[in-house]
């Protein structure tokens, strides 16, 4: 148990609770055009950006624990970092040290994957999103992992991608297909079986969170291990079918594909087979791995369930320590703010909807399940819609603030966090009119925050975990110019930025315990820190510095 944080005894004390706001991919765009943060009205968030203490904070690369700089920040990583208050070498830069040492093939659970299969004369078979993002997963992982299987004599390796559109290019997944088809054929070549068995986009199948849509995965179950589905007999004429059939398809939208020789899909999941799930990112693993896992599993009926060595690339959760196996081990993320705050008797409210209520709660707590004082901290999900976000581009920004205008005033809590999923997840689906309406309705809401924190005698603090809605289109990395299809119009870009962040501090009954020019040059870890002091608290001993200056 963590001891209870020191009072700062210059703190003056206010009145009402801090409320730190995620606006979840809200970033200051390199360009003009394309930027949607930029177009879109929103008074409330620039009175208070043109009014209040403020400064840019990092939420990409090595500032939140990724590998280069030229990694882009995600949810997952953003509220790790700003829930423990300092960098913590994240998924990408763990997986990718375990091969490099070959320490992921001296653990005793890829031993296990591989023996299976050669006692069972089975297959071994890898599902996971296929792209080089970095976000969820990374193809040179995967490519590492059949390289070794074909070393230690695996005789038939089964793929399963799940096209993103997402963290890379829009339509890109060719560019990704044809290169690795060639990849294996490489080992076929050598006389072994390797091939793509099954797929589909990543919002279509499989790849779901937080219970928002179990269909997702039951897709993905019935494709990837019963084998049915839509069949092609190849995976690049999905995709060339897909398209056809709309054109404007977005790669994380396409439909299932199961490939089918003589009639009969090639790669089916079977008693005996070993099956790995090579993302590194928990939240969209959690769920196609409880149906792999699970003895009471009730969400879909699974017609079978084959017993099989499951996998994941790392722990996904680790409370429940899910799943029972994995390659890699996750980043050991301990003395987080919420921890320390609970230590300290301070209430604590999280609230986001189904889409990022797990970022203010697992990841905010270093992927802890669960809460650290059951008596002191209540955590809020609003259901999010079923259905493209660019269709309800507004979310449910407005009813999670309608339960934040209960809560503030009632002096129950000392520290709120809230996330605003907008600015990403609609950002994600490249339609730039509804980008920009998704960050209009959220700053209605910020609007109603700020009169109640004001009434309430808190503090609003604006941040956001990366950027995305910032940076819309594609541009030329030389140039600066937008990329444009051949009709003339900008290439859409659904992918998060490089891009920082905000970091406004509005304090209404402000007394003067800090300099209102805030630190620059920080990044967002350095948010739990600043959190600790506006709740009157000296920061823990190894905390990343406040943005906050101290006076005189």
């Amino acid at each position: 148990m963590l001891g209870s944080l020191k009072r700062d005894p210059n703190w003056k004390g206010r009145r009402g609770p801090v409320v730190l706001v995620v606006m979840d991919g809200v970033g200051y765009g390199a360009y003009e055009e394309g930027d949607a943060v930029r177009r879109a009205l929103m008074p409330n968030f620039r009175s208070l950006e043109a009014s209040c203490p403020r400064t840019l904070l990092k939420a990409h690369g090595t500032a939140v624990g990724l590998p280069s700089d030229e990694d882009m920040g995600n949810s997952e990583v953003g509220h790790n970092a700003i829930g423990c208050g300092r960098v913590f070498a994240q998924g990408a830069k763990l997986v990718s040290a375990s091969i490099d040492t070959g320490a992921i093939f001296r653990g005793e659970t890829w031993k296990k994957l591989v023996a299976n299969v050669r006692a069972s004369g089975g297959k071994l078979h890898f599902i996971g999103l296929f792209s080089d993002g970095n976000v969820h997963s990374h193809l040179d992982h995967l490519k590492a992992l059949i390289g070794r299987a074909a070393e230690e004599g695996v005789k038939a390796v089964r793929i399963h991608p799940l096209f993103d559109g997402r963290d890379v290019g829009e339509q890109s997944a060719l560019d990704y297909l044809d290169p690795f088809e060639a990849f294996l054929a490489g080992f076929n070549g050598r006389g072994l079986d390797y091939r793509i068995a099954s797929g589909g986009g990543r919002m279509y199948i499989t790849m779901d969170r937080y219970g928002a849509d179990w269909e997702m995965v039951r897709r993905g179950w019935e494709a990837h291990v019963l084998g049915r589905g839509r069949a092609f007999p190849s995976a690049r004429e999905a995709v060339l079918a897909y398209r056809a059939e709309k054109p404007s398809v977005i790669d994380q939208d396409l439909g299932e594909f199961v490939v089918v020789k003589d009639g009969k899909p090639v790669g089916i999941i079977e008693d005996g087979d070993s099956v790995v799930y090579f993302n590194f990112r928990g939240d969209r693993a959690l769920e196609i791995t409880a149906a792999f896992e699970r003895d009471d599993f009730d969400k879909f009926d699974r017609v079978r369930r084959p017993r099989v060595q499951y996998a994941g690339m790392m722990e996904y959760d680790g409370d429940l320590h899910v799943p029972a196996q994995y390659l890699v081990e996750p980043p050991s993320i301990d003395r987080t703010l919420g921890e320390y705050l609970a230590a300290s008797k301070v209430r604590q409210l999280a609230i986001s909807e189904t889409q990022k209520f797990g970022h203010v709660t697992y990841f905010f707590n270093g992927n802890r399940t669960g809460k650290f004082d059951e008596a002191l901290e209540d955590y809020v999900e609003i259901p999010s819609d079923r259905l493209p976000f660019e269709q309800r581009p507004w979310m449910q920004c407005a009813q999670i603030t309608d339960r934040l205008l209960e809560e503030i005033p009632s002096g129950k809590y000392g520290f709120i966090r809230v996330n605003f999923p907008n600015g990403d997840m609609v950002g994600h689906t490249g339609v730039f009119p509804a980008v920009v309406c998704s960050l209009e309705a959220m700053d209605l809401q910020i609007g109603r925050l700020r009169a109640a924190v004001e009434k309430a005698g808190g503090i609003l603090i604006l941040t956001a975990d990366h950027g995305n809605s910032d940076d819309m289109y594609e541009h030329d990395k030389k140039t600066g110019q937008v990329s444009r299809k051949p009709d003339g119009t900008p290439k859409a870009k659904t992918s998060h930025s490089l891009n920082p962040v905000p970091c406004v501090i509005y304090d209404p009954e402000y007394k003067g315990e800090y300099e209102t020019e805030l630190a620059s040059g920080l990044g967002i870890s350095s948010l739990a820190a600043t959190c600790a002091r506006l709740l009157g608290f000296e920061p823990p001993e190894g905390y990343d510095p406040a943005v906050l200056r101290a006076r005189g």
